[in-house]
């Protein structure tokens, strides 16, 4: 696609040099080329800007299940209710 583009630019860029004025010559560039080529590029991109951004939220979505899913032991945190250390003597297997 992208050497159709730069051939259109081409062509009206040539279209715009042979303007009578330069005003004609820079709004012929305008609605001849930036105008379409921009509305293209925008259509053409919309299925890429789609996709990533269901990736994103997907990925957003897993983030948020694995945190959830995960034990508070594993997050780092303790458990709730009696902190127990190693060398507690009363969990029975401390150096007590």
């Amino acid at each position: 696609m992208w050497i159709v583009a730069i051939a259109w630019i081409y062509v009206v860029g040539l279209m715009a040099l042979t303007e009578t004025s330069v005003i004609a010559g820079i709004v012929t560039f305008l609605f001849y080329c930036v105008v379409p080529l921009g509305t293209l590029n925008y259509i053409a991109g919309t299925g890429k800007r789609r996709a990533r951004r269901r990736a994103q939220e997907q990925a957003e979505r897993e983030a948020r299940e694995n945190a959830i899913a995960q034990p508070t032991a594993e997050r780092g945190r303790p458990p709730l209710g009696r902190l127990a250390s190693p060398s507690d003597p009363g969990d029975g297997r401390g150096a007590g």
